[in-house]
């Protein structure tokens, strides 16, 4: 275990999800709050009737990241009031068969472009969704 690695006993929450048919199914939370149904996007050969796998990563990147902006902000005193965070997450081909690829693009109205770059570089090294890519996949900050 890393120094950076959390134990079983310091765990705060655990979100659980499960899946029905993989790509092509439904996915749910046990608590109820989440249940969607998942289809492949057309640009994959499937309907894109129901939301992917992609956009739900996309959905929770965007809000951790969104969030760990607003620790960095606070320590930082900037305003982050009126600021969004997207993320963008692709899917292709690569050498071991697929891979993802994440642009994360935030607007920090109430700041200067360099404030709000180097928030957006703090912010990736803090937020748990950056620390757990980080190496694994491409992720660009704009």
């Amino acid at each position: 275990m890393t120094s950076s690695a959390i134990r079983h006993s310091d765990v705060l929450y655990t979100a659980v999800a499960t899946a029905e048919n993989g790509r092509d199914g439904r996915v749910a939370t046990d608590d109820g709050t989440l249940d969607v149904v998942v289809n492949p996007p057309k640009e994959m050969g499937g309907s894109g009737s129901g939301t992917n796998p992609e956009q739900l990563f996309a959905a929770g990147y965007s809000a951790c990241f969104q969030g760990a902006l607003g620790v960095v902000a606070r320590q930082e005193k900037a305003d982050l009031s009126g600021s969004t965070v997207t993320a963008k997450v692709g899917i292709g081909r690569n050498d071991d068969g697929f891979g993802l690829i994440v642009e994360i693009t935030a607007d920090i109205p109430n700041v200067d472009v360099t404030t709000a770059r180097s928030l957006l570089e703090k912010a990736h090294e803090v937020c748990p969704y950056s620390k757990a890519t980080r190496n694994n996949i491409t992720v660009t900050l704009t």
